[in-house]
């Protein structure tokens, strides 16, 4: 029975406080909103980081003296080294004919020779794409032919480390930010709804209720106000991209895409936990006061 009354005076609340909770699922919805869009746009952005970490390689070149056999055998061997995920072996055939096709020229006939290397593209996983894990394969390259000459980006990875670190820094405490912000608004809005229901409150203590009794309606009500802003936070960012970025920015429309699948579920989780979490600061702060 105790249950009950506990969850109906939870859902009740609502309608006799109309105007608090209304101002509360405004306020959540707005702020909920604002960090399901920061959310989408940073998950985007680790995705391309990850997809050019894809792309990274190393480029092997062989001293003249190795021969097509030498570089097979040892493309076997960087292949089982940590980290690598493929190796493909460049011919001075196949040399020669990529440069004609990426210049327009036959490089015999313009100097009579080839003087293009043996070469090899090391490929590496993208965890594996950052200065210091690199620096390892390659030192594990040089330990099984030191005559190998290994080169990469070094200043563009570097670059693109430090970039993706100071992005998760400001996307980490502009996240926070957000909700704890979201956290001090839902719990005025209800602290609000808590002082108009004063008369109330103290009628339950003087008859014995327990604290948990007292406050679990209004964490209730917190935690119904939590899922109906994150419900109409997802509402509004998917009318956002599949309205009007699918068809006025469909380049925008294709990064952004995959990451608000993600976002979803996040969002009615996070305002359900943000609308629990705040009512439950503010009653036990009101309570303690009472």
């Amino acid at each position: 029975m105790n249950l009950f009354f506990v969850i109906r005076e939870g859902f009740s609340g609502i309608w006799r406080a109309k105007l608090p909770a209304a101002v509360t699922v405004v306020v959540g919805f707005f702020a909920l909103v604002l960090l399901g869009l920061f959310a989408t746009v940073s998950l985007s952005f680790f995705d391309i980081i990850d997809e050019v970490r894809g792309r990274v390689e190393l480029e092997v070149f062989f001293p003249d003296s190795a021969t097509d056999e030498e570089a097979g055998i040892l493309a076997n061997n960087v292949e089982s080294l940590n980290g690598v995920k493929g190796v493909t072996t460049i011919s001075k055939d196949s040399a020669a004919v990529i440069f004609n096709q990426e210049f327009g020229r036959d490089i015999v006939e313009i100097l009579g020779i080839n003087p293009l290397p043996l070469s090899a593209k090391v490929h590496v996983f993208p965890r594996y794409a950052e200065p210091d894990s690199l620096q390892g394969i390659v030192a594990s390259i040089h330990a099984l032919d030191p005559a190998l000459d290994i080169r990469y980006n070094k200043a563009f990875l570097r670059q693109l480390e430090d970039n993706a670190r100071l992005f998760t820094v400001l996307t980490a405490a502009t996240g926070v930010l957000i909700a704890i912000a979201t956290i001090v608004l839902v719990g005025y809005t209800i602290r609000l709804a808590i002082y108009s229901r004063q008369q109330k409150i103290k009628t339950m203590r003087l008859v014995g209720a327990a604290n948990w009794f007292i406050s679990a309606p209004y964490v209730i009500e917190g935690g119904i106000q939590g899922l109906l802003a994150g419900g109409l936070a997802i509402l509004a960012i998917y009318l956002l991209s599949e309205q009007i970025l699918l068809r006025y920015e469909p380049g925008i429309y294709e990064v952004l895409h995959p990451s608000t699948f993600l976002v979803y579920p996040v969002l009615v989780g996070l305002g359900f936990f943000l609308g629990i979490f705040g009512s439950t600061l503010s009653v036990r702060k009101y309570l303690r006061k009472a």
